[in-house]
């Protein structure tokens, strides 16, 4: 086996990795930029060396340098993770010829599949569904748009080296093709060096099913099941779980199949990924077509690591070795139900706009033998605008999908993360929702179901009355310690034990004796243990866990966010509160004249100048973050009174880059 390996990566994938590497008895060295020096997979390798700047056009993607990192430290091998170079030919070639072992497939396999244009031929060749397309050059917009038409809308327009949601447009008419397609052939460019696209039928009601696929050295292939990947927010997956509540063994089994025999078309080794477009309203179970298949791991592979009980970062180092894989197709088999939801930095009350900045507090939930967190943060790290804006993944497990969602629910409960913006509410309310519990998912679930924004999930039945009780026992705690301090004028006096909560808009009477707390004259039975100044708490309320994170925000406000929402809440004693009535409530500044950066980025492109009349709808300017360009329209008609901002600027958030008369 080997003995050292170089991971070619950075975040959560690299720890990832290290972890299996560590248990195999391997020795690791990472790999870093500057803005990385101090990150998580830096301290947990026995060796770093330094790549170069944070751009990973001058570090990560140095393939150069990290063939000369694997030379200085003795590293045999090296994992790509995912991303960056781990489906690029040319670096498994360059580490072939430097005699140092490629974790992953062989470059043939890469170069193959690599070409979403190309590999859709190897697919139909291979007798692999395929969706209807044109797969061929396309020249201009104009022959963008007579494609287009010949297929028949709505269609998809994909950067043919593309991935992670970078690169792709729908269209539903013309005028859409012509908007976008000039755009996709920049990101593909920008992102992938590749400005080449490919347009494709878009499937109605289309879920995402990929199939696992492990294959060796010595012919061997198998597939590992399905995972269900279609609650997905701009082509970027949100939610991913195994198995899929849609497909039935008989679908699986000639998924698989179609699968293994494109694995082997291509003599594929090491775990790979098989993604599959899937119609939703075929109940034959026949209407799966040929998306793409990844090269690499998976972001998503600890769901099917739960459910087969394989770890894919072992396998790919062991047949990476040339060892053959140990069991057979008819060995796997698929228990239970595991769920995986991607932490993002990123604002959901804000459109999803990208957040950065520094962690201020990061703790997440406790592991278990069913609760996993692969991250690669740690409290006090920087979440940089030049990689994705992945915190955490949280992978949860159970007999059924209902435990496996009730974990997540419970689970996500108990992040603490402050400094910047993060998805967690929206995705506890992913995880209620009564469709997605339903299974009736499609790629376009979270559109369709917020299709006005995420405002936090609908207060449960019963949740008003249990955050009114613990309320009242946290402000009877901090009153309670407050009136013991010594020296006060009028002396120790009682704390209250009555209290107004006010909480959503609505007022709540509260009374506390003990540890019995009457809300609206119904008793509630809470045991929440609480020091002031605690972040987190975890009660017990009518025999219910409820998990809490609460903040102080001045004397007698609160907010508490639980079960995907923040709720503000003011806790008064009866006579305050009525006082409170008279308090003239501040109004926030008019910001309606002003065009402001929507997220940290760069101003890429302003498409009107001081004197301009603009109607709404139309665009203003692009901003670019995370290499992705978000195209700012006018939300009314105005005339521009003046342009703050030039291209080529680097701007934070709600920074002006228009104003209007």
């Amino acid at each position: 086996m080997f003995k050292k390996i170089l991971i070619a990566n950075r975040g959560e994938i690299a720890c990832r990795v290290i972890r299996t590497a560590r248990a195999m008895g391997i020795k690791t060295v990472a790999v870093y930029s500057d803005a990385d020096a101090r990150a998580k997979h830096v301290e947990l390798a026995d060796e770093a060396v330094r790549l170069g700047p944070p751009p990973a056009s001058e570090s990560y993607l140095l393939a150069d340098a990290i063939i000369a990192a694997c030379k200085q430290t003795g590293a045999e091998a090296v994992h790509p993770g995912y991303g960056f170079l781990s489906e690029r030919t040319s670096f498994a070639e360059a580490l072939e010829a430097a005699g140092i072992a490629f974790i992953g497939p062989p470059p043939n396999a890469i170069a193959a599949m690599g070409d979403k244009i190309e590999s859709k031929k190897l697919a139909k060749q291979a007798g692999v569904n395929v969706v209807p397309g044109f797969v061929g050059e396309i020249t201009s917009t104009d022959h963008a748009v007579e494609i287009a038409n010949g297929i028949g809308y709505p269609v998809m327009m994909k950067a043919s080296a593309g991935g992670g949601g970078k690169g792709m447009r729908l269209a539903f008419s013309e005028k859409d093709v012509r908007e976008n397609f000039e755009s996709v052939k920049r990101e593909g460019l920008a992102s992938f060096g590749d400005d080449r696209v490919f347009i494709e039928k878009f499937i109605e009601s289309p879920r995402h099913i990929e199939i696992q696929v492990l294959g060796d050295k010595h012919g061997n292939i198998v597939y590992l099941g399905e995972r269900e990947c279609s609650v997905q927010r701009r082509h970027q997956k949100v939610v991913e779980e195994a198995p899929s509540p849609f497909v039935t063994p008989e679908m699986r089994k000639a998924m698989g199949e179609q699968a293994v025999a494109l694995a082997r078309a291509v003599g594929y080794h090491s775990a790979g990924t098989v993604e599959l477009i899937v119609s939703g309203a075929d109940t034959t179970g026949q209407g799966f077509y040929f998306l793409e298949m990844n090269t690499r791991l998976q972001v998503e592979h600890p769901v099917t690591e739960y459910v087969t009980g394989l770890d894919l970062v072992e396998q790919m180092i062991r047949v990476a070795y040339g060892e053959k894989l140990a069991f057979t197709q008819d060995d796997v088999k698929l228990t239970g139900w595991a769920i995986e939801n991607r932490v993002y930095a990123e604002d959901p009350y804000r459109g999803f706009l990208p957040s950065t900045g520094r962690l201020v507090r990061y703790r997440p939930p406790a592991a278990s033998e069913n609760v996993r967190i692969d991250d690669g943060v740690t409290e006090g790290a920087e979440i940089s605008m030049f990689y994705d804006p992945m915190i955490a993944k949280l992978i949860t497990y159970g007999d059924t999908r209902e435990a496996a969602i009730d974990r997540q629910i419970d689970a996500l409960d108990r992040f603490e993360i402050d400094g910047i913006g993060h998805n967690v509410d929206f995705l506890s309310a992913l995880m209620q929702h009564p469709r997605f519990r339903e299974g009736r998912l499609t790629t376009g679930f979270i559109a369709e179901e917020y299709p006005e924004g995420f405002t936090g999930a609908p207060t449960g039945e019963g949740l008003t009355a249990r955050l009114a009780a613990v309320a009242a026992l946290i402000a009877t705690e901090d009153a309670t310690r407050a009136h013991a301090i010594d020296g006060q004028l009028n002396g120790r006096t009682p704390a209250p034990t009555r209290w107004v909560v006010k909480l959503d808009g609505a007022e709540h009477q509260a009374e506390v004796a003990g540890d019995a707390v009457t809300v609206d004259g119904t008793a509630v039975v809470v045991d929440a243990p609480y020091i002031p100044g605690q972040r987190l708490v975890e009660a017990i309320v009518d025999g219910e866990e409820l998990a809490i994170r609460v903040e102080r925000r001045r004397t007698g406000a609160w907010r508490f966010t639980t079960r995907g929402a923040s709720h503000a809440l003011s806790v008064l004693p009866p006579r305050i509160a009525d006082l409170s009535h008279h308090m003239i409530e501040k109004v926030p500044p008019d910001l309606s004249r002003f065009l402001l950066c929507p997220m940290p980025g760069l101003i890429t492109a302003i498409h009107v100048k001081a004197g301009d009349r603009v109607e709404a709808g139309q665009p203003l300017a692009v901003v670019e973050a995370m290499k992705m360009e978000n195209i700012l329209r006018a939300e009314k008609a105005a005339t521009v009174a003046r342009v703050a901002a030039a291209p080529g600027e680097s701007l934070a958030v709600d920074a002006v880059i228009l104003e209007f008369e």
